[in-house]
């Protein structure tokens, strides 16, 4: 199997354009934010262990560990490229207080030491190893960040517990993680640390999981947490979707580890059906609330569409992984789906409010049509973004993901350059240099200049989404990536990638898009809201022959879309005769996506009539 080498965010420098806005924000707003309300909340008074009943201090959650963790893995990452004397003293104050509360024997999870003392290891879905997990993936980061080794080793005490517990003693109520995460995260230990114990419990836990009965909710089956039978045999997503992708991350690293190809043939397999029958076009995986779960193939609802932000993050996670795996640009391709759409309409464009869920269409009349009835509302996603939620995972993957962009440009092995992503930026690693510019995601001109590769070959990748392009020197395709040959100490590569609106229908399968059409120009999808439109969203009909105008806007950092549509000439019938029914010319306005909700509530589609 392929075997490439991800280049470090931290040997990447981002230059300007879209994602260096994102970034900037970031660093200098959400990270901050997200601190705030969680200390609101009282997520970081918790790591004080100074609950007690009828105490004022909040109650904490079997999850508050892991919120805390990733916004500590959050900060880690930013101040590995800036530092920030601030968010370091916040770090090294939470590291403090988990040495001083660490158990002796090593473990630390802050509700069942405080709240639930008797039931630790008890409860399979409680998340103690999904907690774990993220801290293990903080202590990587600090490490990384300042060299300092002190959460990680707070994490090995623990780690060595688990080991006791779950492979020697056996003395757990259950043998797998409810929450998989800590597969991945011993695995990224482990290739720091090069220590085999990581890699070890990480295979035990993959190995084990599906082989038995284990415990369930009272609510769900064990293919809702993946355990229906052993991961090598599993072909079809199930479940909870921020799980199953954690582990399809974990298993495409173990596979790449051991060498294990019929890991690999599984992860493939998961791949193939997300994909091709259970994604939506935004990137968004999960289509109901219940359990935030994969359903059946081609089940894609629009306006109940789930979609968490969290899942689309885990999807990008496992597809990152595979394409360090296989030559496939298709992988690289749903990485650029997700972190132009699925992911990024999780956060308000000012940095400081997230949506749990990403709905595709939103009717405003289904919230308020109840006129009579108290509390008679439909289970509907919200239609605001929020600055937290009593379950926040989302906010702190968010600060993360952002923080570390620049993780997903480039490849290398020991004779090529891979670049997957197009971002401006410079990077320096492994003796090369490399400058990207672009004007990307809203322009499709990108000049890759690349020093000390003599002898090497560049692969760029070719997005699925493009038919057509052109480049400067010659190539051959491989994989989907154009390939160019090195023979000097310095070349400048130019990709003209065409950014042209083009429309896409669903599967027939697909019933909730039936007669509609979606509408994609380069990598981003758009949707109509009707704060830009005079015409009812859902009256709106394309007009598929005349090409959409494209116009840059800078309150969204990307293109706008204006085009020729139809709607219905007025009628003050309630139903129409159809040789009464006309139609009459309109124009219409579509965003992006992801910037969908950022001035005020608003109907919204991304499924149009044709």
């Amino acid at each position: 199997m392929e075997k490439l080498t991800p280049v470090s965010f931290k040997n990447v420098n981002i230059k300007d354009g879209f994602w260096k806005r994102r970034m900037d924000i970031n660093e200098k707003v959400t990270i901050f934010s997200v601190r705030d309300r969680f200390r609101d909340t009282g997520r970081f008074e918790a790591f004080k262990f100074n609950w007690k009943e009828d105490s004022d201090v909040p109650k904490p959650h079997i999850f508050w560990d892991s919120d805390v963790a990733k916004w500590m893995e959050s900060a880690a990452y930013i101040i590995a490229k800036n530092p920030n004397s601030e968010l370091q003293a916040e770090l090294e104050e939470l590291i403090s207080l988990m040495k001083k509360n660490q158990c002796e024997d090593g473990y630390f999870n802050i509700f069942h030491t405080v709240v639930q003392s008797e039931n630790r290891f008890m409860i399979r879905d409680n998340h103690e190893l999904y907690c774990l997990g993220h801290f293990i993936e903080a202590a990587v980061a600090y490490y990384m960040a300042t060299g300092k080794e002190n959460l990680i080793n707070i994490v090995d005490k623990y780690i060595d517990l688990v080991i006791r517990i779950f492979c020697v003693d056996k003395s757990a109520a259950f043998m797998t993680p409810g929450h998989e995460e800590i597969e991945l995260a011993l695995i990224r230990l482990y290739r720091l640390k090069k220590d085999k114990k990581y890699l070890d419990l990480a295979m035990f836990f993959i190995n084990e999981r599906g082989v038995r009965e284990e415990q369930l909710t009272s609510w769900s089956n064990s293919s809702y947490n993946q355990s229906h039978i052993p991961v090598r045999q599993q072909k079809e997503a199930m479940g909870h979707c921020v799980r199953a992708c954690y582990l399809y991350s974990a298993m495409a690293d173990a596979a790449r580890e051991t060498d294990d190809s019929e890991l690999l043939e599984a992860c493939k397999n998961l791949f193939e059906d997300i994909v091709n029958k259970k994604m939506y076009i935004s990137g968004g995986i999960g289509s109901s609330h219940h359990g935030e779960a994969f359903t059946v193939a081609y089940d894609l609802p629009n306006d109940t569409a789930y979609a968490e932000t969290c899942a689309s993050i885990a999807l990008m996670m496992f597809a990152d992984r595979m394409k360090d795996i296989v030559l496939d640009s298709r992988y690289a391709d749903i990485v650029e789906r997700e972190i132009y759409n699925g992911i990024i309409s999780g956060i308000s464009l000012d940095g400081k409010a997230f949506f749990y869920e990403n709905p595709l269409e939103i009717d405003l009349c289904d919230r308020y049509r109840h006129t009579s009835v108290i509390n008679a509302n439909e289970r509907l996603p919200i239609t605001q973004r929020q600055e937290v939620f009593s379950c926040s995972c989302c906010p702190p993957n968010m600060t993360r993901f952002i923080a570390t962009i620049g993780e997903h440009i480039f490849s290398t092995d020991e004779n090529s350059l891979y670049v997957h992503q197009f971002i401006p930026c410079n990077a320096d690693f492994n003796g090369i240099k490399v400058e990207v510019s672009t004007e990307y995601p809203s322009k499709g001109n990108v000049r890759i200049s690349v020093s000390g590769a003599k002898g090497k070959s560049v692969y760029i990748r070719i997005p699925g989404w493009c038919k057509k392009f052109e480049a400067s020197e010659n190539y051959e395709i491989c994989g989907g990536y154009a390939k160019f040959f090195v023979d000097e100490d310095a070349i400048e590569l130019e990709i003209n990638i065409p950014i042209i609106p083009r429309f896409y229908a669903s599967s027939s399968f697909v019933r909730a898009d039936a007669g509609k059409l979606a509408l994609m120009c380069g990598p981003v999808l758009y949707c109509a809201e009707q704060i830009d439109n005079d015409v009812k969203i859902s009256d709106i009909r394309l007009d598929t022959k005349v090409k959409p105008e494209i116009e840059f806007n800078s309150f969204f950092g990307c293109n706008i879309l204006k085009m020729k549509a139809y709607k219905t000439k007025d009628s003050q019938s309630l139903y129409i005769p159809l040789d009464e029914f006309s139609e009459e010319e309109t124009s219409v306005t579509l965003i992006p996506y992801f910037g969908f909700a950022n001035r005020g509530e608003s109907d919204m589609a991304v499924w149009l009539k044709k």
